[in-house]
This record gives C-alpha cells, structure tokens and sequence, in this order.
C-alpha cells in the first residue's frame, strides 16, 4: 500500500483521468497548485473526445450465386398457388367435347380438380332444377367410382396410376351428362327422347374417358376394355337424370 499511493497521486496530477467506461481520457489544466480550485479537472480537449465511429450491421440475402433481391411482381398468383390454371381447365373441356381428338397426356395427367367439381355441382343444380335434390348420391357415386376406377386401372396399366388423376378424367367427363340434366329441366326425359339423350350421353361419357386414359396411362389398344367400366359409371348418372 506504500507504493501503491505515489502512484495514485502521480496518476491524477498528471493530465488524464479515467472516464465511466474504463477509458483514459486526456484533459487540460487550467491552473497550477497555487490556485484555489487545484485538483479540479479543468476543460476537455474536444479534439480528445471519443465518438462511435462504427456501422450498424445490415444482413444480406445471399445465395450461391450472388445477392438476391425481394420483388413483389415474382411473387405467384393465389390461383397459382392453389393450382388453378383456367388455360389447362379450357383444354381438358374442349378434349372432352370433342372425344375424336387426341388427348394431351402431359395436360391430362395433372391432379386439377377445380373442373370435375364444377361439372359436379352443375350437375346437382340442374338435377334439383328439375325437381330431384340427388346431391348426395352425385358424390357419392363420383367417390366410389373414383376408387373403383382407380383400382381397376392400376391392375390394367404398366405406369403408375394416381388417384387424383383418375378423379380428375372421370370429373372432366362428366360434362356431357350435365348437358343431358340441363335438357331435363325443360321437358322430360321419361321416353324415347330420353332413351336415346340417355344413350348418346353415356356413350359420349365413356368414349371421352377411356381416350384420355389410354393416352395418359400408355394403354394402347384397350380402350374397350376402359370404356366399358366408365359405360356403367356414366349409366348410373343417367339414371339420375331421367328418372
């Protein structure tokens, strides 16, 4: 402690002090020891104050290649995100319009399921519009034959079969048997007009959707052997309909 306080007395009549912070920092004396107010600290140098000199952090979304930058115009569309693409929807409709032409396999093998509901739900209004409330069995024949088909085709074909794939065909198809419901709320169906609408809707039906199937699935000459399990599914709504 003897040696300890020369220094400690050294240290403060020399021109620094320590601050708050640890710091040494240099200060003026503006008198000597014969003045009263010896032992006060005086002015500090301004050039001698300390400033933060340093820069706030600003992150960087960087990649592999190099800096990437945010855009709201990149961002996709909701119909984008929810898969609703009205381009392929008019395709696969004008497909099944037209059961002569070949179908686009690349189109048809997407799970879109925005037309078959649509089909299905036109198909409950025109059902109820003509006095038969058979939402119930619409949906669920459109389930139990989406599993059946399903089955049915995974033992059939060599490729893969998805599930949402078949439901989407079968959806898409039944655009015919809309028509045929529609022509029911004006006059009825209980007769030979009936029988033969009955019979071209069926046949329309079935032929649109073993095509797509076959071109889809890679199953080259078994289009009979489709079209007859989709002849019985597409009968069954046109039960629905005319009676």
């Amino acid at each position: 402690m003897g040696d300890f306080q020369p220094f400690e007395q050294d240290f403060y009549q020399s021109g620094y002090y320590i601050d708050d912070q640890g710091h040494t920092v240099a200060y003026y004396e503006t008198h000597n020891s014969a003045d009263p107010g010896y032992g006060d600290t005086g002015a500090l140098d301004p050039s001698m104050e300390q400033q933060y000199t340093g820069q706030y952090y600003q992150p960087e979304m960087t990649s592999g290649e190099g800096t990437e930058t945010y855009s709201p115009e990149e961002e996709p569309s909701l119909l984008e995100e929810l898969g609703i693409n009205f381009d392929h929807i008019w395709q696969k409709t004008l497909t099944v319009l037209n059961p002569f032409k070949l179908a686009d396999g690349s189109i048809m093998n997407e799970t879109d399921l925005t037309g078959p509901v649509l089909f299905c739900v036109a198909l409950g209004v025109t059902l109820m519009m003509a006095g038969k409330a058979h939402f119930g069995y619409v949906y669920g024949l459109s389930a139990t034959a989406c599993i059946g088909m399903y089955v049915l085709l995974s033992l059939m074909s060599s490729l893969a079969v998805s599930y949402g794939c078949v439901a989407s065909v079968l959806g898409y198809c039944l655009l015919p048997m809309v028509g045929v419901s529609a022509v029911a709320v004006f006059c009825s169906l209980q007769g030979f007009l009936g029988t033969v609408l009955a019979v071209l809707g069926i046949s329309w039906c079935s032929l649109s959707a073993s095509k797509i199937f076959i071109s889809t699935l890679a199953m080259e000459g078994q289009q009979l052997l489709v079209a007859y399990p989709c002849a019985l599914l597409y009968g069954l709504f046109a039960l629905l309909t005319v009676f």
